[in-house]
């Protein structure tokens, strides 16, 4: 053991720990991934172990990483202060090797949309559009449980890049649950991708930047937001896109419209279920003036329609996901807390990775568990904001 003191000073607080965190003698103060929450924790640790330290044999990495980023900073004539103010972080670690070629990049697909929707451009927007499209459309269909773990795990957090991610989420929501529930013919799924990847394009900026805003919206937003989906139909149109059902669903995907499926046309169909995958997806994320709500309430959300009745393409997105969808955290009869990363063979017992034990610490490796067994029924769902520990998406993604 090689123990090497860390200022109080480098902790992040709010942050996953990217180490084992030991006191001086080397006793074991807090896992890898521990979330200290605030500075009162972070006080009694120390107390705990007389001083911080880090084990540069079992973290090596890490602190390697943070030597690197201290060396930077002194070659780029950082001053002082920034020196001092320096944490070590989990993102210094890099990236995680993806379970196989077929996963994305998430960040840098979060990052293309971003830039895509923001700023569309008619001489390149079309290729580019149908490029990042297909590209989910062809997760959707080989790795439906990854892709869906991936995005609402990530919608429960973001609010930098939340309207492309929100996007991202409904347009792959819908496309699983059109071909897998619905059973629509290849065509009209596609079309659903693209107008649910297109449908609020002509507010993507405004969207980011409410995601992070605490004032009540001025009366200049509201009508933005009330007209976004005639303007998203018309900025379509200017951007090329001539596909009549894409089109009339983009405009028509704020229309309360409840009653049977059959009886709509092709393109009322997919803004119908392009609205139940929008209310669910937007009450899944943050805001900065309020946690993202429940798992189960975003369902419940687009299980019922506008008259309190089950709603056609609401039970079909609960029937799909699941009550307990991937990157739904929820607890266990065995008292641990786990994230459901794969849909079982019913809605309500999903495949589950334990990432805290009964005693609320974290396991270190996440832990699989088969909900279906009694030992490990869920028995009620855990808040993100009540959560820990956090794991990189790319381990989550290893256990699909």
């Amino acid at each position: 053991m090689n123990l090497v003191s860390l200022s109080i000073e480098s902790i992040q607080i709010g942050q996953p720990l990217p180490f084992v965190l030991r006191g001086a003698d080397g006793a074991l103060l807090a896992q890898k991934g521990f979330v200290i929450r605030n500075r009162e924790e972070l006080a009694k640790l120390v107390l705990r172990g007389r001083e911080l330290c880090v084990d540069t044999d079992e973290s090596g990495d890490s602190h390697r990483a943070y030597l690197a980023q201290l060396q930077r900073m002194l070659i780029a004539d950082t001053s002082l202060g920034e020196i001092a103010a320096m944490k070590m972080t989990a993102g210094e670690q890099g990236g995680g090797t993806r379970a196989g070629k077929t996963l994305p990049a998430w960040s840098e697909l979060q990052l293309r949309a971003t830039q895509l929707l923001r700023s569309p451009a008619a001489s390149d927007f079309g290729g580019r559009f149908q490029a990042l499209h297909d590209e989910l459309a062809r997760h959707c269909e080989q790795t439906p449980d990854a892709t869906l773990l991936a995005l609402i795990y990530l919608s429960a957090q973001e609010t930098r890049m939340y309207s492309a991610t929100h996007a991202m989420l409904v347009s792959c929501v819908c496309m699983v649950v059109a071909r897998e529930m619905l059973r629509w013919p290849a065509a009209q799924v596609r079309q659903t991708g693209q107008a649910a990847l297109s449908m609020n394009i002509a507010m993507t900026e405004l969207q980011d930047h409410l995601a992070q805003q605490t004032q009540p919206l001025t009366s200049a937003q509201i009508t933005a937001v009330q007209e976004h989906a005639a303007h998203s139909q018309s900025l379509l149109r200017q951007l090329g896109v001539a596909d009549p059902v894409w089109l009339e669903a983009v405009g028509a995907h704020h229309h309360r419209a409840p009653g049977p499926l059959a009886k709509k046309s092709a393109a009322q169909q997919i803004a119908r279920l392009i609205q139940r995958a929008d209310v669910f997806g937007a009450r899944l994320a943050p805001r900065a003036s309020r946690w993202p709500m429940p798992v189960t309430a975003a369902m419940q959300a687009s299980y019922y329609d506008e008259e309190h009745k089950v709603d056609e393409a609401g039970a079909a997105l609960v029937k799909t996901l699941g009550v307990y969808p991937p990157g739904a955290f929820v607890r266990l009869a065995s008292h641990e807390v786990g994230v459901v990363i794969r849909r079982g063979t019913t809605a309500t017992t999903p495949r589950v990775a334990v990432v805290t034990n009964r005693d609320g610490m974290p396991t270190g490796e996440p832990i699989p568990r088969d909900t279906g067994m009694p030992p490990w029924k869920i028995t009620g769902v855990v808040a993100f904001k009540d959560i820990r520990v956090s794991l990189p998406l790319d381990r989550l993604l290893q256990l699909v």
